[in-house]
């Protein structure tokens, strides 16, 4: 899976796979600095989608569990 995807286009799964092939990438460093800044940039935008999904879904679960009471 390529960068041409949107966020919004992934499900948290593959996000979540396309942000661990990017710190793969990273840490190898044999990669140009442009290209390493710009891996960078997608890993955190992956990120910050990653956390936004992970907040949703917990703030589902807190209503399920408040509407259990």
């Amino acid at each position: 899976m390529g960068s041409d995807k949107n966020n919004s286009d992934l499900s948290f799964e593959e996000a979540l796979e396309r942000l661990n092939e990017i710190v793969l990438s990273l840490e190898k460093g044999d990669i140009k600095l442009e290209d390493s800044i710009s891996l960078f940039e997608e890993g955190v935008k992956l990120s910050r989608f990653c956390k936004e999904v992970l907040k949703r879904a917990a703030d589902k679960v807190e209503e399920y569990k408040k509407e259990e009471k």
